[in-house]
Formats: C-alpha cells, sequence, structure tokens
C-alpha cells in the first residue's frame, strides 16, 4: 500500500513539470533540443463484433524525444512516447505502462544508434512500410490481422506478466548506417525471468532506394517462439506494390501468414487495397480483402475511409467506418 502511495505521488509531481513544459516558449525547445510530437486519430467504425464503435482506427500517440550533441560526432538522444485513447482520453489498455509505446535512451553517430530501453524490436520496427496502411489501421491492414500470429516480441513485457506483440522491455537496440542502401538492425535482451527459454534476439536486414525496399529478419523471444518474416516493395512514380510473408512458431504450432499490396496516390488522394492470408498448423485462419482511401486536407490532416471482408472458418464480417488524422 505505502509503496502504491509513492508511485501516485511520485506520478503527481510528473505531470506539472510535463504540462510545464508543454507550455514553454519555443525557444526553451530549441535550447534544450527537444521536441514533442504526436499523431492524433479518431473515427467511427464497425467491427468484425458487428457493433459499432467511437475511438481511433489508427493508433493516437504523443511522444517526447531529445537530442543533445556531445561533440566529435556522437550524440545523447531520448525518446518518451505514449499511447492514448481519443474516445476516453485513457492510456491504451489497462494493462499498458504509461510509456508503452517507447521509453528509451542512447547514442548515435556514424556508427549508428544504439538504445536502451523499452521500444518495438526491429522486425515490428522496420516491416510495417510492406503493409499499405503501414500496419497501422485495425480495419483493412492485412498485416494487422495476418503477420506474426505465434510471435509476442516480449512474452511478459505488460502489467501481470501479459505478452506484448511489438515491444521488448529491457531491450538493448542498433541500427546500422546504411551502406549502398542496407542497413542492419538487432535488439535483444541481456535479461532473463524465471520461466524463460532463451534470452530475446532479432536481426532484420533491409534495403532501401528511391525505387522500392526490401527485408530479411530472423529471431526469437524469452519463451523460444521464432518470426521469420520477408518484405518487399517496389515503387514506379505514384504507384507501390508491396507484399509479406511471415511464418511464426510456438511450441508445436505454426503460423504462415503472407500479404500483397498496393497504392496509388491521385493529387492528394491515396487509394490503398490489400488482401492476404494466414494458416494456422495447416488449418485457414482468416483470409481477407482491405479497401481504403485517404483525402489529405493539408500537409499534417487527412480524412480517410476503410472498408474489409474477412473470412474465417465459421463466419464471415464486414468492417468499415471513418476518420480524421493529425500529426504534429
Amino acid at each position: 500500500m505505502q509503496a502504491n502511495q509513492q508511485r501516485r505521488s511520485r506520478s503527481a509531481r510528473a505531470w506539472p513539470f510535463l504540462i510545464a513544459c508543454m507550455l514553454a516558449p519555443a525557444t526553451a525547445w530549441c535550447q534544450a533540443g527537444v521536441t514533442v510530437s504526436g499523431f492524433i486519430d479518431a473515427g467511427v467504425y464497425r467491427d468484425i463484433d458487428k457493433g459499432w464503435k467511437v475511438g481511433p482506427i489508427q493508433r493516437s500517440n504523443l511522444a517526447f524525444s531529445g537530442v543533445e550533441d556531445l561533440g566529435n560526432g556522437i550524440a545523447f538522444t531520448f525518446r518518451l512516447s505514449t499511447r492514448f485513447e481519443t474516445d476516453t482520453g485513457a492510456v491504451e489498455e489497462s494493462n499498458k505502462p504509461l510509456w508503452h509505446d517507447e521509453a528509451t535512451m542512447g547514442l548515435s553517430g556514424k556508427f549508428g544508434s544504439l538504445q536502451v530501453g523499452r521500444r518495438m524490436d526491429v522486425l515490428y520496427a522496420n516491416d510495417w512500410i510492406f503493409d499499405p496502411w503501414n500496419y497501422y489501421d485495425r480495419i483493412a491492414s492485412p498485416a494487422w490481422d495476418l503477420w506474426h500470429y505465434n510471435f509476442a516480441s516480449d512474452p511478459s513485457a505488460n502489467r501481470g506478466g501479459t505478452p506484448d506483440w511489438g515491444r521488448l522491455n529491457n531491450g538493448i537496440f542498433y541500427d546500422s548506417p546504411s551502406l549502398a542502401g542496407f542497413t542492419l538492425h538487432v535488439s535483444g535482451s541481456p535479461e532473463s525471468s524465471p520461466g524463460d527459454r532463451r534470452k530475446a534476439l532479432m536481426t532484420a536486414l533491409r534495403y532501401q532506394h528511391a525505387n522500392g525496399a526490401a527485408m530479411l529478419a530472423h529471431g526469437h523471444n524469452s519463451a523460444g517462439d521464432t518470426d521469420s518474416f520477408v518484405g518487399l516493395k517496389l515503387i514506379v512514380s505514384r504507384f507501390g506494390v508491396m507484399g509479406g510473408y511471415d511464418v511464426s512458431k510456438s511450441g508445436t504450432s505454426t503460423a504462415k501468414g503472407w500479404s500483397l499490396g498496393a497504392s496509388m496516390r491521385v493529387g492528394q488522394t491515396t487509394l490503398r487495397a490489400g488482401a492476404g492470408r494466414l494458416d494456422v498448423d495447416g488449418i485457414r485462419k482468416e483470409k481477407m480483402l482491405g479497401l481504403g482511401i485517404k483525402q489529405a486536407l493539408s500537409k499534417r490532416t487527412s480524412l480517410y475511409a476503410d472498408f474489409a471482408r474477412k473470412v474465417y472458418p465459421a463466419r464471415t464480417a464486414s468492417t468499415y467506418g471513418a476518420g480524421m488524422v493529425h500529426t504534429f
């Protein structure tokens, strides 16, 4: 009880400081090398349970990040990012920590960047470019439904020892500089908890070019579950085609998910389409088709609408909705 009261007290003292920082003049931010950024999304949608809901169709977040030049081409960096529900103002999902999205600090330079803390492992941090919705849409994104079915980056990262699909606690993260378009990314944790079978380790090799991208990734989590992923993207003028294939294994279960997608920009309008299938232990778990349109109102504000048809072994469901997003 006393420990909980102390934590609440420390939290209460922290919020006035954060509010004061946000209200400080812009020059103060420049002098401190701190940036406030975020992504606010809200919409109305019909979910697979056939119920209508108000809230984020994508994910809303608020981030504080900073860089300090230490000289000799080396800089100190940090990032604190929380995700929240725009319909209620609550932190996203009650079992998640305050800085659910990221809490890291580290160094960057000619060697690349090295960070410690909590953030996306290098699989989830790099695979989003192979999905037309950037792996960020609960209605129409094939990646959201079909990839990494058997792989939680950290099986006990959240309150109550619940898993996190994407983020790794107590992690060390390395991202190399680009060499002829190739970058190497490695994430893992030296910590072990009772019941862990291995120390988490994930490696990703990514190639980035103006006309496309490619990626190979493989690794395991602390429970011994594994994931292998390959992604490919081709860009021709305003048209892009992409795809991803993922194999995740947990114990004796093997899940194979694939998706194909396309996007096209016409003026301020972006059209998106994607399809894919997930098989678990040789049995079809889901197949889906997603369609979407996004209309940019400015560089930071857009309207969008999405539709998807999802087919499960015993039923089918249509999901659709519309929303608005603003970045800052």
